[in-house]
């Protein structure tokens, strides 16, 4: 694709608002193989999702985790609620939310040597609007076989969304941003422009523009209030004491007036979820309740994990983690004493926090000098009871090559490093590749996300 055909299109379409970043002639390249391996990853997630609801049902009901052992675990549960509302938990727990799953799920996989890495699983995630605006762009230039070509992208989101809907086929969709998410209202505009152009009726709003009337939930069009049948739910879970207008949603909720997705369910947005799928105590119950191919790939792609969980320990006890200096830990203070080896981890706040998305609490071990990784270690024990962290074993990433355009316009074949994220849309039960976004960075980044020096890009499937 032509570069001023590029930045004519991103001059008359903001994605993210005040964000720019590298640009490509081309898609970035997926083999058939690959996009068989995406396809089992979606299947992995959907399954995890799954697996994870019913694991944190039946820790806090108290009911053993498996058929034929007694087997119980109720400090899943208080892992999951710490840091939660009385109010947060009660709708997390209700019965009418029971099995109600994210419509996307975005993971954020790296590209190392053993293949697959797996950072993070998004169940709100960004970039649906970004991604397909560029499948659109790169499909238009003449792309031969972009992944999400022809608006299947956009209709994808579309059909996940309106099943939620309470008995409607033709439901109203708002998408719901807050100001704590602004930078991704754009692309939420976008994506709701398109919908509309396929006589859907979906839009854009901010959290703050929707008001209950007679039980229900509305917003104004044209100075008359239209009922919302679903709320597409773009704000974070932490950020609730920052708007009032979601009591209103949560009460329509309870009187069957209204859906919302991604449902309320803040134990699926905490990277805690890997800690415990590597928790040994658990083993049986992920075998016993994922599918052996599914339980396979998760194995591979989810590094080992731990909960940082500063509980005193007896004296002869140590921690299943990482260790120091050769030995196993007795207190989490004491990776402290780590080698450069050793800090070869990743540490990060689990979730429920302003810190916990966009990669800002993310710290290296090997990355920061001894001090710097004493005092992140120390600020995780401080949290632990009300912002739980994890440990996550660091899975580089490595080089790989895409053609960019130079500052002077000129092409040229660069080097760097790979975070790819498949975008899969689901009913709960069945799951959909649908487009994936690329995000290309130089290859001195060991923290990869979008970013002004990188390149981010939509999939196309070569042979």
């Amino acid at each position: 694709m032509e570069l001023e055909a590029l930045k004519t299109a991103f001059s008359e379409q903001e994605l993210f608002e005040g964000k720019s970043w590298r640009m490509s002639p081309e898609a970035w390249r997926l083999t058939p193989e690959i996009v068989s391996k995406l396809e089992e990853i979606g299947q992995a997630s959907l399954e995890f999702y799954q697996a994870l609801e019913l694991l944190y049902r039946r820790s806090f009901e108290g009911k053993k985790l498996l058929r034929n052992k007694e087997l119980y675990a109720p400090w899943v549960a208080e892992y999951l609620d710490r840091g939660k509302s009385k109010e947060l938990i009660e709708i997390c727990r209700s019965k009418s939310s029971k099995g109600a799953l994210p419509p996307v799920i975005r993971p954020d996989l790296l590209v190392t040597q053993e293949g697959f890495a797996l950072s993070e699983l998004d169940s709100v995630p960004g970039g649906i609007g970004l991604t397909a605006y560029l499948n659109r762009l790169y499909e238009d230039a003449d792309a031969e076989g972009v992944l999400g070509a022809g608006g299947a992208m956009e209709e994808a989101f579309y059909q996940s969304v309106a099943a939620m809907a309470p008995g409607n086929n033709s439901p109203v969709i708002v998408l719901a941003v807050s100001e704590e998410s602004a930078t991704y209202k754009p692309e939420m505009d976008w994506l709701a422009e398109r919908l509309q152009l396929r006589g859907y009726r979906v839009y854009s709003l901010w959290v703050r523009e929707i008001f209950p009337l007679g039980g229900a939930v509305y917003f104004d069009v044209a100075g008359s209030p239209e009922k919302i049948d679903v709320v597409y739910r773009f704000f974070e879970l932490f950020d609730l004491p920052n708007l009032p207008e979601a009591e209103f949603i949560f009460e329509a909720m309870e009187a069957g007036e209204v859906a919302m997705t991604p449902p309320a369910k803040p134990f699926l947005e905490e990277k805690m979820g890997m800690a415990l799928f590597h928790h040994h105590l658990l083993e049986a119950f992920w075998k016993e309740n994922i599918s052996k191919k599914s339980y396979k790939a998760l194995k591979n792609l989810i590094p080992k994990s731990w909960v940082v969980d500063p509980a005193p320990l007896p004296p002869g006890a140590v921690i299943d983690g990482p260790v120091a200096q050769g030995k196993a830990l007795h207190s989490w203070m004491d990776l402290a004493d780590a080698s450069q080896k050793e800090r070869n981890l990743v540490l990060k706040i689990s979730g429920f926090h302003e810190t916990a998305w966009g990669s800002r609490s993310v710290v290296i071990g090997n990355d920061v000098s001894r001090e710097d990784w004493s005092e992140a270690l120390r600020e995780a024990v401080d949290m632990a009871a009300t912002h739980p962290h994890v440990i996550q074993e660091f899975r580089k990433s490595v080089q790989l090559k895409h053609p960019l355009y130079g500052e002077d316009g000129v092409v040229y074949e660069a080097a760097g490093r790979l975070r790819l994220n498949p975008y899969y849309f689901t009913d709960g039960e069945t799951v959909k590749l649908a487009g994936a976004l690329a995000t290309f960075c130089p290859p001195d980044k060991k923290i990869i996300h979008g970013m002004e020096d990188a390149a981010m890009l939509p999939c196309r499937v070569v042979t």
